[in-house]
């Protein structure tokens, strides 16, 4: 088992948590309306995106454990009626010296069967003499049944980002596990003045708490979201950061995530892609060899570009452009209203700053 596996199987007999998939960064600032509201079941909402945390390796779909003709489980298999929507009403026989274990899982014990996207994983509880927790069997179906000898182990299973690990003691008698994974869904969207923004151009960090509530988490819990796409987490509450564009348009919401549920949202930026450009004369074509600068009114720099027509999405609001050209410096403010798009000119010799080292 290779060292990766082994520092997952330590995690998993540690904190089932530590299986939610973690990037480095800090979020976005700013805070803006967002629209809310649950699409319907999780169960019906797939494919989605982030099946398992990035550090395990993707999971092997394993051929069928073979066994004899299936037969009524041992007494404690089937000893009472099966859990109502329990796929395991009968187990196949095990063979010789193994139980037969069905595991199945739900979103909450009064919520449904978890359909599809599961990743099974099993580990003795106990370390090889290197520390690490051997892995006995893997499956990525709905409801798998494993054949285990006596002993203790640990079974994790995941579901987009959410995961749950539970020790599990095995006898002789074969028997059902069923599993509780409270998880929920989240479609992700912007737009500015109700047009939806190109997917191409926003993307999102979903954090663990509240921005509102100052109960924020500084890394991401998920990085690098898409428009459009299902992320599955574990319930509770997060705030997503959205960023549109490369310039300071940037907003955070509050989002709950309940089980079994999608809960889509769409965040209002108000903001406008400006396109700047040096011209000798109104009308007339972009100077080449321009180095910009665009500053808020208290003189701090949002973004910086060498480009002849540099393009920045801004949130609403009021900047001065800064573009340094043939040894000058030439300054003009100008206002951004949000879904505005426009061109802002900027004149040769107009509105003209001190020349560069002259200290003045």
């Amino acid at each position: 088992m290779s060292r990766g596996v082994a520092l997952l199987t330590a995690l998993c007999l540690a904190s089932p948590a530590a299986f939610a998939a973690m990037a480095g960064g800090e979020g976005g600032s700013g805070s803006g309306d967002a629209s809310i509201y649950s699409s319907g079941s999780l169960a019906q909402a797939m494919p989605f995106v982030g099946t398992q945390a990035p550090s395990v390796g993707a999971p092997r779909r394993l051929a069928p454990q073979q066994a004899p003709a299936a037969k009524a489980a041992g007494p404690a298999g089937n000893a009472a009626a099966a859990t109502a929507g329990d796929p395991h009403t009968i187990l196949p026989q095990p063979p010789a010296g193994k139980a037969a274990i069905g595991m199945s899982a739900r979103f909450g014990a009064s919520l449904p069967q978890i359909p599809r996207g599961l990743v099974w994983r099993v580990f003795d509880d106990r370390p090889e003499a290197s520390g690490a927790y051997p892995l006995v069997a893997e499956a990525a179906d709905p409801a798998p049944v494993f054949f285990l000898s006596p002993g203790g182990y640990v079974v994790h299973v995941s579901y987009g980002l959410a995961s749950v690990a539970r020790r599990i003691v095995v006898g002789e008698d074969s028997r059902r596990e069923q599993i509780t994974i409270p998880a929920g869904g989240i479609k992700l969207q912007s737009d500015v003045g109700d047009k939806l923004i190109p997917a191409s151009k926003v993307s999102y960090d979903i954090f663990e708490g509240s921005f509102l509530q100052g109960r924020a988490a500084s890394r991401p819990f998920y990085r690098g979201a898409e428009p459009g796409s299902l992320v599955v987490l574990p319930a509770g509450e997060y705030y997503v950061v959205s960023t549109y564009g490369e310039g300071n348009a940037v907003l955070q919401a509050d989002i709950a995530v309940q089980p079994g549920k999608v809960t889509d949202a769409t965040l209002h930026h108000r903001a406008a892609e400006i396109t700047l450009q040096l011209v000798a004369q109104a009308g007339g074509a972009p100077l080449s060899g321009t180095q910009w600068s665009v500053l808020t009114p208290g003189g701090d720099s949002i973004k910086d570009s060498s480009a002849p027509t540099p393009a920045f999405v801004l949130a609403e609001g009021e900047y001065t452009a800064l573009v340094r050209y043939d040894g000058k410096t030439f300054t003009k403010t100008f206002n951004v209203e949000s879904g505005a798009d426009t061109r802002v000119d900027v004149l040769v010799g107009e509105q003209a700053a001190a020349p560069e080292g002259s200290g003045d």
